[in-house]
């Protein structure tokens, strides 16, 4: 049943229930009126009870005054319900077709609507411009609204797919370069250092991949289930997984003294969050580098705050450091140049704000995340 068929219906049900109701109540409320004039005024009753009946004997005349009054009063209470509910009959088709065209006439903006929408061509994204009563509106911007996410979600979805199948082309092309080496080494030597090298590329591969995997997941995340979760508690154990890799590469990691902020959050995402900054600390600064995090209030806010006091980075490459597959020049160290678009992208899913500023005492880097 369409919508215009239930309106109809709908409408035609409302006035024939308050139609049938208003005769109900005339029915009773004439019966009790016309009850007691024929109670005040016997003597006109019966003289008009007289004119009215068509058979009388005299000798049961009063005994059947009572039931001849009851049913005249009866009788006319029907007619005049009767004539009330006349009309009713008289006009409910006329009203069923005014009330179609109406209602037709007020959903004609759906219906446009509808028509605007299926003869949209799959990538025409473009806001919708119809117009529409003031009820219909709200329908209209949740629509364009959802236009505008979805061609943001294509647009970042073939952005990533053209840089995901540039940045992969490097490391296999240097595996297969590497790999022809090594058959067309003749010592052996020089056949091992270049699947060594061969070795490396595919590391370097699988690390991107994985990267390339984890941002994209990062695309769908529901962020509805999130729960408390421990900061102090939560970066003491990304340390901790961290400890032999910054040991090998000479950086020192110090967790300093704090309370145990609580935030609402969800934990496997904030742990790669904190992964990706103290991994970029400890592959991007020197030997020696001290890499210190505080949990702290900002101005009441929860933070995390990352600093180091490596050769830090210029105002210039700030700017430009969360873009996808962005490395600073002159990096040597090996990276997808994805780490810090996944943070930049699990910050948003937290509704928190990623700063990236020279240290305060203007030597490395200070990295603070705070929620709002």
């Amino acid at each position: 049943m369409s919508l215009k068929q239930r309106l109809l219906l709908l409408v035609l049900g409302v006035v024939m229930l308050v139609w049938m109701g208003a005769a109900a109540f005339t029915y009773y409320d004439a019966r009790h009126e016309l009850g007691e004039v024929l109670d005040e005024h016997p003597a006109q009753a019966a003289s008009f009870l007289g004119g009215y009946s068509t058979h009388q004997d005299d000798d049961d005349e009063h005994g059947d005054d009572a039931a001849e009054l009851a049913g005249m009063r009866d009788e006319l209470a029907l007619k005049i319900t009767r004539n009330l509910l006349l009309p009713l009959w008289v006009a409910l088709p006329l009203l069923a077709g005014l009330l179609w065209w109406v209602i037709a006439a007020s959903l004609r903006p759906l219906v446009k609507l509808t028509q605007a929408v299926a003869s949209r061509q799959p990538d025409n994204l473009a806001p919708l411009d119809v117009a529409a009563p003031r009820e219909v509106m709200p329908l209209i911007e949740r629509l364009n609204h959802l236009f505008a996410r979805t061609g943001k979600l294509i647009e970042n979805e073939r952005r990533f797919t053209a840089d995901a199948s540039h940045e992969l082309r490097t490391p296999i092309a240097a595996i297969k370069a590497q790999l022809q080496v090594a058959q067309g080494a003749s010592d052996a030597a020089g056949r091992d250092h270049a699947l060594d090298n061969a070795i490396q590329g595919c590391n370097r591969a699988t690390h991107l991949i994985g990267q390339l995997l984890t941002l994209a997941r990062l695309e769908s995340v529901d962020t509805t289930a999130l729960q408390a979760c421990r900061l102090r508690t939560l970066v003491a154990e990304v340390m901790a997984e961290l400890a032999p890799q910054a040991l090998e590469a000479g950086v020192h990691l110090e967790l300093r003294d704090g309370a145990d902020i609580t935030v609402q959050g969800l934990p496997a995402l904030l742990q790669v969050m904190v992964r990706n900054l103290l991994d970029n600390a400890v592959r991007y600064t020197p030997a020696g580098t001290l890499v210190t995090v505080d949990i702290i209030h900002q101005q009441g806010k929860p933070c995390i705050r990352i600093s180091d006091n490596g050769s830090g980075l210029p105002a210039a490459e700030l700017a430009k450091i969360t873009q996808r597959f962005y490395r600073p020049l002159g990096t040597s160290a090996s990276g997808s140049g994805l780490g810090l678009s996944i943070v930049q992208r699990i910050v948003e899913l937290h509704q928190a704000t990623l700063q990236i500023t020279p240290a305060a005492d203007g030597v490395g880097l200070s990295v603070t995340v705070e929620y709002r």
